[in-house]
């Protein structure tokens, strides 16, 4: 099942709030609130964070792109996508939206279909770069076990040979390596002009041939009993 994503409109008119809220509120995985103001917006921001922003820009008080800049100013909201939702569609307007860090600009009066696919095609863009900097955590963390492991080893090398025996193949064991490497199924399976899959298929072997569950455990384990160097 796939997580509900939250979207904050911030607009100061209670027609476009109600229909834009409507419209998107029709996509299952979509939770859309409101607000009448940047103020009220950001109240609403501290108790919980959007995964994406739609903002109208002439507003009373703090305007759309006063508030893009509180936004943009705060290491918490930097790269949270924002939508400028607005009447202002003059091509200075649109460029000086940019300039204050805006990612899509939607002149009124709109295509509800084209803002869906605006907000659409921002939420799966922070889900991939989510999921890369995921990966790249993994990666470092992983990295971080291999050498403390062989320090370890290093420091007290095994008394005597190690009683347990896994055969692997030459290719399970050119995975094995790369993996030890902090190498991703992506890039081990280019490294060997192979597909992900097989990647995939290779891993899910290695993980059933030792008893382990993840890639850390896998590396910790080949580097114990000599399997990878």
């Amino acid at each position: 099942m796939t997580d509900v994503e939250k979207i904050l409109l911030v607009d100061d008119e209670p027609g476009i709030r109600e229909s834009v809220q409507a419209y998107l509120s029709c996509h299952d995985n979509w939770e859309v609130e409101v607000a009448s103001n940047a103020e009220e917006a950001w109240e609403k921001i501290k108790e919980s964070t959007p995964d994406l922003i739609i903002s109208d820009i002439m507003m009373p008080g703090v305007n759309g792109l006063q508030f893009l800049t509180q936004l943009r100013s705060d290491s918490r909201y930097r790269h949270l996508p924002v939508v400028f939702l607005t009447a202002k569609g003059m091509t200075s307007d649109r460029i000086e939206g940019y300039m204050a860090g805006c990612d899509a600009y939607l002149p009124k009066p709109f295509d509800p279909e084209e803002l869906e696919a605006i907000v659409a095609n921002l939420l799966a863009k922070k889900r991939d770069l989510e999921a890369s900097q995921g990966n790249s955590l993994q990666i470092e963390e992983l990295l971080r076990d291999v050498k403390d492991i062989k320090e370890k080893l290093t420091a007290n090398p095994p008394k005597k040979e190690s009683e347990v025996k896994i055969e692997l193949t030459p290719r399970e064991k050119s995975v094995l390596d790369l993996v030890a490497k902090g190498m991703m199924n992506k890039e081990i399976a280019k490294a060997l002009n192979t597909s992900v899959r097989n990647v995939e298929k290779y891993v899910s072997r290695l993980f059933s041939k030792t008893g382990t569950t993840s890639r850390t455990e896998l590396v910790r384990f080949a580097l114990k009993e000599g399997l990878t160097d």
